[in-house]
């Protein structure tokens, strides 16, 4: 098996292949991100620890969902409850998945219907995605509610002013097949992107073939993609965005006398959809951008039990609706501001086997600012604060403060950063059967510094990040005594609290190396120590569930002169537990991942990969099948 020695040992050959090549040299291209501070932005004056997965890497891996191509990226853990379709979670930095953001082309996607408020990635394809940003470390100056891990922001193929079409097809492992299409293009003052997708597999057991499970459980999804701009003026443009999939897959299940884990015929239907509008407009000689929107998300979910006659077990409808005023104001040379106020109003309700929750629903008003300023060409510094109001539990404040500044001809980069994070209790945590309308908000205090040295010509560089996160006032699901009393009165089943803390801490280091356009390769390490920090409790000390302690990456791609490419990931992924005690234990694994691509016309290429190369047997939620050894093929058209 391939142990993390295996993996610097890697690195190792690497920088040494640096040394005798120091004369080769490229051009680093550095990316322009919108996360970060809401504004576009080179990512190389972003004080925060950030990630882009850009179009030509997403090519390169041929991933076939979000969650996948994120499994690489420094600070992430991935948790599956089965194949492609189930149950999806991302972590970061050991914070809760509840505790991330989630955008799709800049719109909020978390979902007010689950019970912790968070988003499934089970359902996001790549699909018609072109980049991905990570922005890691609490970020709720900016983004608000649940930006206490961080912020994980997917962008669509967006309108060009030339005509280009992009299309592929795949089939593989247990009949699978996909087929992805997109548009793009200008005629006069609209320009537009419109892409579809749809997807198939016969799937795998979702309870583990390791423990019994022997049926295969099904997956399809199809989805859409659009993004209409039109330009009134030179200073005047209205935005159109809007986004859909809709997902069936098989489920397992507890099913009678024994209730334990097995196999079931239970079908889980997803549908979201979220839609933008949008008029943005220059001011003050263009120094004032001014941006208006309002959007909305919905998510619904139906499960059926399938065993005999159907029974719809579950039932569940959330819906965001958001208003929001941004602007960006350059003051001078130096200094640029954004700022803003949204509004936001949520509702759920739910069923569960014919029983009715009829939930609610809340309202948050917002309110932002921050201040951007390049003191040189080589230090930014930024700083902002922003107030939350909720109808339910009152006000939340947050503040942060970041910086980068680079010496030696900017190849040695020093960053920083400060940063309070939030998440409003959910709408389940709140009113439902199980809920506590005393609940506060959970909150976080945390920061980063980092150090990131270019090499040799500059085709490769080095970096190192430390950081620690403490979270408290977190909301746990809390048994209640007979007879209830205080939070517990009519909440005999249990109710919620803000009675635990947390503490994450620990360090990534990251290597990247491309000496010229054909060979490509990247490295990084990370170790995690996530706890539970709630004195008195019985599980004090141990490890969040579904945090793996280390994981490490290695991946390589080479592209030959006439087009032909292969590429390799090599992953580990530590030990981790699967309850809060630490008694079900997730033993480590590791993955390795082959692709290759092969011209055969003009614009048309042959794309082969394989998912788990060695036929990994592993778990990323106990019970829970995950894929052995797959092989897919497939053709991509791009112009």
């Amino acid at each position: 098996m391939l142990q993390k020695r295996s993996l610097v040992s890697a690195l190792a050959l690497c920088i040494a292949a640096i040394s005798a090549n120091a004369q080769q040299r490229s051009q680093t291209l550095d990316s322009i991100v919108v996360t970060a501070n809401r504004s576009p932005q080179p990512a190389s004056r972003v004080g925060q620890t950030l990630s882009v997965i850009d179009a030509q890497t997403l090519r390169r891996l041929q991933s076939a969902t979000v969650a996948d191509a994120l499994r690489s990226t420094p600070g992430l853990s991935v948790a599956r409850s089965g194949g492609v379709g189930t149950a999806t979670s991302v972590f970061i930095r050991g914070a809760d998945s509840d505790q991330t953001v989630i955008l799709i082309d800049g719109v909020k996607l978390n979902d007010p219907s689950s019970p912790g408020g968070g988003f499934n990635f089970g359902n996001l394809l790549l699909g018609n995605i072109d980049q991905v940003e990570v922005l890691r470390g609490a970020q709720s100056t900016l983004w608000g509610s649940q930006a206490i891990g961080g912020v994980i922001n997917v962008r669509t193929r967006q309108a060009t002013d030339e005509t280009q079409i992009h299309a592929r097809a795949e089939v593989g492992y247990r009949g699978t097949k996909q087929a992805v299409a997109n548009v793009s293009g200008r005629s006069g003052a609209l320009s537009a992107s419109l892409g579809a997708g749809w997807y198939e597999t016969d799937g795998i057991s979702a309870f583990s073939e390791l423990r019994g499970g022997n049926e295969r459980d099904g997956y399809e999804n199809t989805g859409a993609n659009l993004n209409l701009n039109y330009e009134f003026s030179d200073n005047t443009t209205i935005d159109l965005r809007g986004w859909f999939s809709d997902g069936r897959v098989n489920i397992d299940g507890f099913p009678p006398p024994n209730f334990s884990f097995a196999d079931v015929d239970e079908l889980s239907k997803t549908r979201e959809y979220i839609g933008y509008a949008g008029l943005n407009s220059l001011a003050f000689a263009g120094r004032l951008q001014n941006r208006f929107g309002v959007s909305i998300t919905d998510t619904d979910r139906v499960n059926e039990a399938r065993d005999g006659v159907p029974v719809e077990t579950f039932s569940s409808t959330g819906r965001n609706r958001r208003f929001e005023y941004q602007g960006n104001y350059t003051i001078s040379d130096i200094w640029r501001s954004t700022f803003g106020i949204e509004r936001e109003n949520s509702r759920y309700k739910a069923s569960s086997f014919g029983s009715l929750d009829p939930g609610g629903e809340a309202r948050l008003n917002s309110i932002y600012a921050l201040a951007t300023g390049e003191l040189s060409p080589l230090l930014t510094v930024t700083a902002g604060a922003r107030h939350d109001d909720h109808d339910r539990f009152g006000g939340a404040s947050t503040v942060s403060a970041s910086a980068v500044a680079g010496f030696n001809e900017d190849r040695t980069q020093l960053r920083g950063s400060f940063s309070q994070g939030f998440k409003a209790p959910s709408l389940f945590q709140l009113l439902s059967d199980f809920g506590n309308t005393l609940l506060q908000p959970e909150r976080s205090n945390g920061g980063d510094i980092g150090v990131s040295q270019q090499i040799g010509d500059g085709s490769a560089q080095v970096s190192a990040t430390l950081f620690r996160r403490d979270s408290r006032d977190l909301i746990n699901f809390i048994s209640c005594p007979r007879p209830p009393a205080g939070i517990c009165v009519n909440r005999p089943f249990g109710t919620y609290d803000n009675v635990a803390r947390a503490q994450a801490d620990g360090y990534e280091l990251q290597f990247s190396w491309q000496p010229s356009t054909a060979l490509n390769v990247q490295a990084n390490y990370t170790r995690v120590d996530s706890e539970n920090r709630s004195r008195g409790s019985a599980n004090f000390g141990k490890q969040l569930p579904r945090r793996p302690e280390r994981t490490g990456n290695l991946l390589v791609d080479y592209q030959f002169a006439a087009g032909a490419s292969w590429g390799l990931t090599i992953s580990d992924f530590g030990k981790s537990f699967d309850n809060a005690s630490n008694t079900r234990v997730l033993e480590n694994y590791q993955l390795i991942d082959l692709r290759a691509s092969l011209p055969v016309w003009e614009n048309l290429q042959l794309t082969l990969r394989v998912d788990n190369a060695l036929d990994e047997e592993y778990e990323t939620a106990f019970g829970f099948g995950q894929p052995r050894r797959a092989a897919y093929v497939g053709l991509r058209y791009g112009f």
